[in-house]
């Protein structure tokens, strides 16, 4: 295991900056995943760690050692791709001992070292079969297993789920935090999936445009978020961003265009302003009450663990997610009581999340 640390790393093209003065330091045996949408700089990023991308300005360290002239094989690292990379010609074994042989081991330790990993992953009937013949969770799992019989100080995974389908992601979601807790190496972990990031991180960082937004533990950062675009990329369904109006002495009243208030946690400044309030945190009545809002049901979605619906509220649109079973439909008004607790004011409004 080791602390990886990176100390105001910049990468450019030309003129284009892809990543910009990121500092992050990563402790031993953490699982950190990186996120954002397309086009943030996470890939750029994690190749910069593992040597395949120069780095521009920065320092980059691994283990306390600098690493930002180091090949990519002296680093201690180990890679996961999201295209698998498996040599089609060759065995889920020699696929995962290749990397050993080019090193020059003798065959019994190789083979030792791929038994493990095998174990480890529930490997073992499939170790005879060319990529060809495997499913692509099993693919996947010699991917991982290649990574392992190197026992890395530090293992990088580049979107290693996106190929699969979504049942079997959700399956291996469960495999790689397992497998995290067994061997306890230090993780940096590339995924657009905000869900991926929830259940499998110690701690997110959220990137847009090649800058870090916010880091913390998952549930930090899903009940406090910095600002609008993080509150609106972690979450499914996402949280709800509206655009209200704090008056004259209300600092902790915001109200939607027909009078009608939502209560804050927090007093705001007076005039327009942009509330966040997470779909989970209403709770739905048939009938007018003090601190309830009225809205006409839109789209009513029941999943069976629970029902998501959008309404409409003086043209805004709210997304409420309950686990209740209800006998409402499209054109229906409901009353919707929000936790104030669970509010939050962002700078910026609205636009700050796109």
């Amino acid at each position: 295991m080791a602390h990886v640390r990176l100390n105001g790393l910049s990468k450019s093209y030309g003129k284009v900056d892809v990543i910009k003065d990121v500092s992050l330091d990563i402790e031993d045996g953490e699982f950190v995943v990186l996120i954002g949408p397309s086009g943030c700089g996470k890939s750029t990023l994690l190749r910069m760690i593992a040597g395949l991308e120069s780095i521009s300005a920065g320092t980059l360290e691994i283990g306390g050692a600098a690493m930002n002239d180091v090949p990519p094989r002296d680093r201690g690292i180990s890679m996961v791709f999201q295209s698998y990379a498996l040599y089609p010609h060759m065995s889920s074994a020699d696929n995962m001992s290749f990397s050993l042989r080019l090193a020059g081991e003798e065959e019994a330790q190789r083979r030792s070292k791929v038994d493990r990993a095998a174990d480890i992953l529930g490997l073992g009937p499939y170790l005879d079969r060319l990529p060809r013949q495997l499913s692509g969770g099993q693919r996947q799992r010699v991917a991982m297993g290649r990574a392992i019989v190197r026992k890395p100080e530090v293992f990088l995974f580049d979107e290693p789920l996106s190929n699969l389908d979504a049942k079997l992601r959700v399956k291996m979601r469960a495999e790689l935090k397992e497998l995290h807790q067994k061997l306890r190496t230090t993780t940096i972990y590339v995924t657009h999936d905000q869900v991926e990031a929830m259940t499998l991180a110690d701690r997110i960082v959220v990137l847009r445009d090649g800058e870090i937004e916010q880091i913390g533990t998952p549930l930090e950062l899903y009940d406090n978020p910095a600002n609008a675009f993080v509150g609106a990329f972690l979450g499914s369904p996402t949280m709800n961003l509206l655009e209200l109006e704090v008056g004259a002495g209300e600092a902790t009243l915001a109200r939607f265009a027909d009078g009608e208030a939502l209560r804050l946690a927090t007093p705001a400044a007076r005039g327009r302003t942009t509330v966040g309030i997470r779909p989970e945190a209403f709770t739905i009545a048939s009938e007018a009450a003090a601190g309830r809002i009225s809205a006409e049901v839109v789209v009513v979605e029941p999943t069976g663990a629970a029902t998501e619906l959008l309404v409409r509220k003086g043209g805004q649109a709210i997304t409420v997610l309950t686990p209740e079973r209800l006998a409402v439909r499209p054109g229906d008004t409901v009353w919707l009581t929000p936790d104030a607790q669970r509010t939050r004011v962002f700078a910026g409004g609205a636009a700050d999340a796109a």
